[in-house]
């Protein structure tokens, strides 16, 4: 069986590496318990001062696998919610993590790919990379990345973004501040190592991470209850027909008529 995720370390740079192009680097329970795995081997890594992730293939992640959400349907409540606990522990993680984590995005990243990104550090993507929180489009609802999208990018915005589900540019994401760069596509690999390279070269690893804990602990301070309560929204919305009509109307390539 092939290996979701790559490990590996180069000048004190990990590299963290969705390996599922063939579905698009859809997100399911082996992939996210991986991913959780990968970056805490990294947190652990004495020889790792700067973490990157990226994806293979076209993709940077196009979310939740829609054959696994199919399956949730029949999930009870008390499953949902430890479903929906994996995705915030991978993205608590990512948050927490005492080492910087740069995301690479070179393909669009969507619904849950598209949290995956926002909640990394740094971003960097490639001009033809589109984002979007898409969930309400399929009768779902962006409730965990909700919670760090308000922080960064301010209530008004969030708003639109997670209310219309609109794909937007990376040109667009970087003017609502929900990235760090634009940059070609032949340059990415190059900009992306020097930045983390200048990062272990001329900052302290102890200083990174103390830095990184101030700022989460000074813009996250109602974070915790935020995202207990996303959970359960998580787990309630896949009760509802409207989830369930969403994901079947996709499935079969239907129009969804709402």
């Amino acid at each position: 069986m092939e290996t979701l995720v790559l490990y590996s370390v180069e000048d004190r740079i990990a590299e963290i590496t969705i390996n599922r192009p063939e579905k698009r680097n859809a997100l399911n329970p082996t992939l996210v318990a991986e991913l959780t795995a990968a970056f805490l081997k990294a947190q652990s890594d004495a020889s790792v001062k700067v973490v990157v992730l990226k994806a293979n293939g076209d993709v940077f992640s196009a979310g939740a696998d829609l054959a696994y959400m199919q399956q949730l349907q029949n999930f009870s409540y008390e499953e949902n919610i430890q479903d929906s606990t994996a995705l915030k522990n991978l993205f608590e993680t990512i948050r927490t993590l005492n080492k910087v984590v740069i995301a690479q995005v070179e393909g669009h990243a969507i619904a849950g790919g598209c949290g995956l990104a926002t909640i990394c550090d740094i971003i960097f993507a490639v001009p033809e990379a589109k984002f979007g929180y898409t969930e309400v489009k399929l009768g779902f609802v962006p409730a965990i990345v909700s919670c760090y999208l308000i922080q960064k990018v301010g209530e008004t915005l969030a708003k639109k973004l997670l209310l219309s589900g609109d794909l937007f540019t990376a040109e667009e994401a970087l003017k609502y501040n929900l990235i760090t760069g634009v940059t070609k596509t032949d340059e990415i690999n190059r900009i992306v190592r020097e930045f983390a390279l200048n990062l272990t070269i001329n900052a302290s690893g102890n200083s990174l991470t103390l830095t990184k804990q101030l700022i989460n602990q000074t813009t996250n301070t109602w974070l915790d209850s935020c995202l207990d309560n996303a959970i359960k929204v998580n787990a309630k919305t896949r009760e509802s027909a409207d989830f369930k009509k969403g994901i079947a109307s996709f499935l079969a390539k239907e129009k969804i008529n709402w």
